[in-house]
């Protein structure tokens, strides 16, 4: 999907308040309520944007994020197909670098983490897996995909 200029600066605006009215976007942007709701509409049906409340895992107190690099063997598509399935899994990236795979999860404590890894490492077509436990969030922004 492509964006125009008009998409993008609606989407940056829902970026930095989810909750801004339409009237309030229609007045910055010059077009009318019924435009923006529509261009809304349509940039949510097709999947491009979301609007969801983000909150910080790590503040939450009951939950545990870590981020989890893999190597893999086989089709990377096939792969990150079924590690999307894991309900833990948040977010999943391939890459290019040291991971084939990355991925953020959010398990409830330290066990449930271990046997999460315990399972990834007895996959035929994982070689390699590695954790890294989040201790501290500093910076989490959306404001991306819009220039």
């Amino acid at each position: 999907m492509m964006l125009d200029d008009t998409d993008r600066e609606i989407v940056g605006r829902l970026q930095r308040d989810g909750r801004m009215p339409f009237t309030q976007i229609a007045a910055e942007v010059g077009l009318s309520e019924g435009a923006i709701r529509k261009r809304v509409q349509r940039l949510t049906e097709t999947g491009f944007m979301q609007i969801v409340a983000v909150t910080d895992p790590l503040s939450v107190g009951d939950r545990r994020v870590a981020l989890i690099g893999l190597r893999i063997t086989g089709d990377t598509d096939r792969i990150a197909t079924s590690i999307s399935t894991l309900a833990e899994v948040e977010y999943l990236v391939a890459t290019a670098g040291r991971f084939d795979l990355m991925f953020e999860v959010m398990v409830v404590d330290e066990q449930h983490l271990l046997e999460l890894l315990s399972s990834l490492r007895s996959r035929a077509d994982v070689t390699d897996v590695e954790a890294f436990p989040c201790l501290k969030l500093y910076k989490q922004t959306f404001a991306w995909g819009t220039s």
